[in-house]
């Protein structure tokens, strides 16, 4: 615990880490504002349609209303020109429309929109509206009743639905548009990986420290107060608390700024039962790497002359990467199930696939937290030898075939 204290103390007065600490929200807050930031002068630079109405059916005020519940950025102005004048009054117009209203849309059902060049190419698919005013004046000449006419004009309508909604078990969508038990998983999921990142991320700095420890000259001193293995799970501890400062930043400026931008209760879907397993999986992964990363970094004498095999160490925390594309496609598919079981992929496939599944496999699911929790004993042990010997050791670093011989000692 004092190493851990000593650890934690010394990185909160280090500047690197401050700024770090602080940094990282600023940059995912600035990823996640930036669409808004630079897209918000689109709505400034919107100019709205003028349309002509040249009306012989009298449905100029259905029309009017039509165009108000529809919220169209219109200006609608009735208008007596000769379809023959139109082309060149477009010539010298720019955004506008003439739109002539008369006995082709009951006879033929057609009806002329002139449009200048430069109109908005969604602007034919929204005079779409007009459809219902006409259709009424036809529905009167057939001479049907109020009911039959009622019956005719509410139209069909093709409502997407899966074969749960049949038995009464369909997801209720939000108004984000997803459903709600979609987002129960994607948000405590997300909040759990972005624990596991930081709390990794941070403990990857052991390397740092361990190395540093040995290049100061400082290792002896330190080991003649407690055994290394006092020593190393000092670190681990202590980088994992740093790990959890990081992430209490980031809950405490990104959080809101998401609660307020996005238009869904996150604070109800992330207080889940379920998340505390996801983060139970986060600290074993963290559990893991950080034993590894320190084993490792007591092997080398300098950071900056860490060679290939110590450089492959560090590329392990992003090993789970490769399994995204096949979890996101098949999460119950071969490669996802080969991903849970690898020690060093298991938390983060573990957890995106559980992010995305509907249903739990919970024999997968403990059969893999065994597989990391067992892993996590054998490297703790292993990394405990590396590290008594690795530390002490100057001048180089420390080969594959060395890093063996004190496993096997």
């Amino acid at each position: 615990m004092k190493v851990a204290k000593w650890e934690v103390k010394r990185n909160l007065k280090n500047k690197s880490y401050i700024i770090g600490l602080f940094l990282t929200p600023a940059i995912f807050l600035f990823f996640f504002m930036m669409p808004t930031i630079f897209g918000g002068s689109d709505e400034e630079e919107e100019v709205s349609t003028s349309v002509l109405v040249h009306d012989q059916l009298g449905v100029y005020e259905e029309i009017q209303q039509a165009s108000g519940q529809a919220d169209l950025d219109w200006e609608l102005q009735q208008t007596d020109i000769d379809e023959t004048n139109v082309s060149g009054e477009l010539e010298n117009s720019e955004n506008t429309a003439y739109v002539f209203i008369d006995d082709r849309a009951l006879e033929e059902g057609v009806v002329p929109v002139y449009t200048s060049e430069e109109i908005d190419p969604f602007f034919i698919n929204q005079v779409t509206m007009l459809e219902a005013p006409i259709q009424a004046i036809q529905l009167e000449q057939l001479g049907l009743t109020d009911e039959e006419m009622a019956v005719v004009s509410s139209g069909v309508v093709f409502e997407e639905t899966s074969p749960e909604s049949v038995d009464g078990a369909g997801e209720e969508p939000t108004e984000a548009g997803m459903p709600e038990e979609m987002l129960e998983r994607l948000v405590p999921g997300a909040f759990a990986g972005a624990i596991m990142l930081s709390i990794v991320f941070t403990g990857m700095a052991i390397f740092q420290s361990a190395s540093q420890e040995k290049k100061d000259k400082i290792a002896e001193i330190i080991l003649s107060s407690l055994t290394p293995g006092e020593l190393m799970q000092g670190k681990i501890f202590g980088y994992f608390i740093l790990g959890l400062i990081q992430v209490a930043v980031l809950v405490v400026f990104v959080l809101p700024v998401i609660v307020w931008q996005v238009d869904m209760p996150i604070m109800e879907y992330l207080f889940v039962p379920e998340l505390l397993l996801l983060i139970a999986i986060a600290i074993l992964g963290y559990l893991l790497f950080a034993s590894i990363f320190v084993g490792i970094g007591a092997t080398m004498a300098d950071v900056s002359t860490a060679g290939n095999f110590q450089g492959m160490v560090m590329m392990l925390p992003f090993l789970p990467f490769i399994f995204i594309g096949p979890v996101l496609s098949d999460p119950n598919g071969l490669a996802a199930q080969i991903g849970t079981y690898i020690p060093f992929t298991s938390p983060g496939v573990l957890l995106l696939r559980l992010s995305t599944m509907e249903e739990w496999p919970w024999v997968e699911i403990i059969i893999a937290l065994a597989i990391l929790v067992v892993s996590v004993w054998i490297f703790m042990k292993l990394a405990g030898k590396i590290f008594k010997t690795g530390i002490l050791l100057y001048g180089k670093n420390a080969t594959p075939g060395e890093i063996w011989k004190w496993i096997r000692a």
